[in-house]
C-alpha cells in the first residue's frame, strides 16, 4: 500500500465508528471545507499521539466552546479506546455523551476520531490523559459493551447538572460516573457511582452565576436547569458542575491518570 492509500485508509478509519449509537448532533448548516480539513488534521494528529501512547484507553477532550470566562480550557470529554477493525488495522473509537440539538435530552454515541473533531470546536486542539493501567484494563471491556455503557446514563440532559444529583446528567458527568462503575463493581448505578467519586475526593468546578444570568439561561435554553442544585448553593450564586478541567486535576491528584497531553 503506497503512502496516499495509507492516508486514505486512515481517514476512513477515523471517520467510521462501529457499533450501535453512532451519529452526530444537529447542525444548522454543514461544515465548511476549511472546518473539515482542520477537523481531519486534528484527528490525524490525535491518532498519531494515541498510537504512540501505548495505551488501550484514554480520556480525550476537545475545546468545543469558549469557556475562558470561567477559567476553563476544555468543554467536553469522552473515552477513546483501541481496537482492531475487520482488516486487522488498529483504530480508535470514542464513546461519549451528546446533547440533542440544544434540547433537554442526550444520548451515548460511538464515533471515529474524525467525527469527534468535526463538531465545529472553538479551538482545534485536543487534550488527553492516559489512565493508570488498572483503570484501562477495567474500562476497555466496558467501553465495548453497549448494554453496560448505558447503566450510568440518564437521558435527561442539563449542561450545568449538579454532580451529586441524579435528576439530570451532562456529558462529562457521564464519563466520570462510568469510570466509577468500571473501578468498583459495587458502583452499579448512578447514586453508588457518585458516592464512589465523593469518597475518592473528586471536586467539581464552582461557577459563580448571578440570578439574572441563571434566569436568562433557564428561560432561553432547554438544556440548562438549576432545580437539581441545593438551594443554599444556588441562591448564593455557586453552581457546581462536572468539567473536563476538574476531571483532569482529580485524575492526576489521585494518580489514576498521567499528566495532560495537549495537541495543537
Amino acid at each position: 500500500m503506497n503512502a496516499t492509500w495509507r492516508v486514505i485508509a486512515l481517514v476512513l478509519a477515523l471517520l467510521l465508528g462501529s457499533g450501535a449509537r453512532a451519529g452526530r448532533p444537529c447542525e444548522p448548516e454543514p461544515p465548511t471545507l476549511a472546518e473539515v480539513q482542520q477537523g481531519l488534521a486534528l484527528a490525524l494528529r490525535t491518532d498519531a499521539a494515541l498510537q504512540a501512547s501505548g495505551a488501550s484507553v484514554v480520556l480525550l477532550a476537545r475545546a468545543g466552546q469558549d469557556l475562558s470566562a470561567y477559567r476553563l480550557r476544555w468543554s467536553h470529554m469522552g473515552w477513546a479506546y483501541r481496537q482492531n477493525d475487520a482488516s486487522g488495522q488498529t483504530v480508535w473509537r470514542v464513546v461519549h455523551k451528546l446533547n440533542h440539538c440544544g434540547s433537554d435530552r442526550a444520548q451515548v454515541f460511538r464515533q471515529g476520531l474524525a467525527e469527534f473533531f468535526l463538531d465545529r470546536p472553538w479551538r482545534y486542539e485536543a487534550a488527553l490523559v492516559v489512565p493508570a493501567p488498572e483503570l484501562q484494563a477495567r474500562l476497555l471491556p466496558l467501553l465495548q459493551d453497549d448494554e453496560r455503557l448505558l447503566r450510568w446514563h440518564e437521558p435527561r440532559y442539563n449542561m450545568l447538572a449538579y454532580p451529586w444529583s441524579t435528576r439530570y446528567q451532562q456529558s462529562n458527568q457521564w464519563a466520570l460516573e462510568t469510570l466509577a462503575g468500571a473501578m468498583d463493581d459495587g458502583a452499579s448505578d448512578r447514586p453508588r457511582a457518585q458516592a464512589w467519586l465523593q469518597l475518592r475526593g473528586y471536586t467539581p468546578t464552582v461557577l459563580y452565576l448571578g440570578p439574572l444570568t441563571r434566569l436568562g439561561a433557564r428561560a432561553t435554553r432547554a438544556n440548562i436547569a438549576f432545580d437539581d442544585h441545593p438551594n443554599d448553593k444556588r441562591f448564593s450564586d455557586r453552581i457546581e458542575t462536572t468539567t473536563v478541567d476538574s476531571a483532569f486535576d482529580w485524575l492526576q491528584r489521585t494518580r489514576l491518570g498521567d499528566a495532560v497531553q495537549v495537541l495543537h
